[in-house]
């Protein structure tokens, strides 16, 4: 009797959460029409280019995305930090912010390469302000619902996700925006150079923040997992990733067309950085899930030396390849880590009982 009654409050916990989201992607979209018509009044405009719709739409979006997660971390998760020491309430809020930050990026992003492909294949087309803010509405609708949801109970997963598809997004973005049809035949790092370079600029740096955040989330799930004893070795997690993440910013900030020994520099920094974060959270790891990580990793670094090899010996891939194949490979074992900690961390909060994070190291 007592399962089937959970059973019941599970499933109208469930219904409820399904009707706020629909009234958000309401709510979103008709905010986002009635503010991208005002701010497309006037003449027709293109959709893509210079004096188009794309970055008015790109901005209202993003901006309804990231208010929408802060209203739905408020309502949702308000009391996790209960309890907490202040430190620990401080990187809690602090990762909020920054998650916030990368969903109105990447609702932005994502709009703008909308745009950019309707463009194409829309040749000419020119939107009254109505037209527009449709436009705006939906793409301020969709970014809305994705990021209240996710607001709802945010996972380390659900982080890595985000990741993903925000690099993929605005690669994607920065590719056909590039100035030089011919990037590929150098490297990734000539998309942040010309005019629409601060498209992967900022992807860059963005990424960077979500590397950063994602180390904090991990954090969280290893000190779900293993207490207060291993803060120690779980703060040496934290810090590796917030400075991986930190490298990789600092690639996207020093663009190789102005600096192109500081790109390098900051470029090799994020690589050996990200290397030395993942060795670190495999040894904190325990046993039991260290196993499965270990043979990813493994299996992971002899890829990478294969293509390497195959790279520079046989010159059977060229540098574009060779970076698109290591972070894919990087991204595969950062999946199969948020994964695991989903699998093995408790989903309940768990304050900790030291004070002070300097009594730790």
């Amino acid at each position: 009797m007592n399962g089937r009654v959970r059973d019941w409050a599970e499933k109208e916990r469930a219904l409820r959460e399904q009707d706020r989201g629909l009234w958000v992607t309401a709510a979103s979209f008709v905010l986002g029409a009635a503010l991208g018509t005002l701010l497309l009044l006037g003449p027709p405009r293109p959709l893509a280019g210079p004096g188009s719709i794309m970055m008015p739409a790109a901005l209202v979006a993003g901006a309804i995305a990231a208010a929408a997660f802060a209203v739905s971390t408020l309502m949702h998760r308000r009391g996790e930090t209960s309890g907490m020491p202040r430190w620990q309430t401080v990187v809690s809020d602090v990762s909020s912010v920054a998650v916030t930050i990368a969903f109105g990026g990447v609702t932005a992003l994502g709009t703008l390469l909308a745009a950019e492909v309707f463009a194409n294949g829309l040749q000419g087309i020119s939107l009254a302000p109505l037209a527009g803010g449709i436009f705006t509405g939906v793409a301020s609708a969709v970014g809305g619902r994705l990021a209240f949801a996710a607001g709802v109970d945010l996972r380390t997963v659900d982080l890595a996700a985000l990741l993903f598809g925000f690099l993929i997004i605005g690669t994607m973005f920065a590719m056909i925006t590039a100035v030089d049809p011919r990037w590929w035949e150098h490297n990734f790092s000539q998309l942040g150079g010309g005019e629409g370079a601060w498209a992967f600029n900022g992807t860059l740096v963005v990424a960077g923040l979500l590397i950063a955040t994602v180390g904090s989330y991990v954090g969280r799930d290893l000190h779900r997992l293993l207490g207060d004893g291993a803060l120690r070795r779980i703060a040496l997690v934290v810090i590796a990733w917030v400075l991986s993440g930190a490298a990789l910013a600092a690639v996207g900030l020093l663009p190789i067309t102005q600096v192109p020994a500081a790109h390098f520099v900051a470029a090799t920094a994020a690589l050996v950085l990200f290397v030395v974060a993942a060795v670190v959270t495999a040894v904190v790891l325990p046993p039991e899930c260290s196993r499965t990580l270990r043979a990813t990793t493994v299996a992971v670094v002899a890829v990478v030396i294969l293509v390497v090899v195959l790279s520079f010996a046989v010159r059977l891939f060229t540098i574009t390849a060779l970076e698109a194949i290591v972070v894919g490979l990087a991204l595969l074992w950062m999946s199969t880590l948020v994964r695991l900690l989903a699998i093995l961390a408790p989903d309940v909060s768990r304050p900790s009982e030291v004070r002070s994070p300097l009594r730790v190291l």
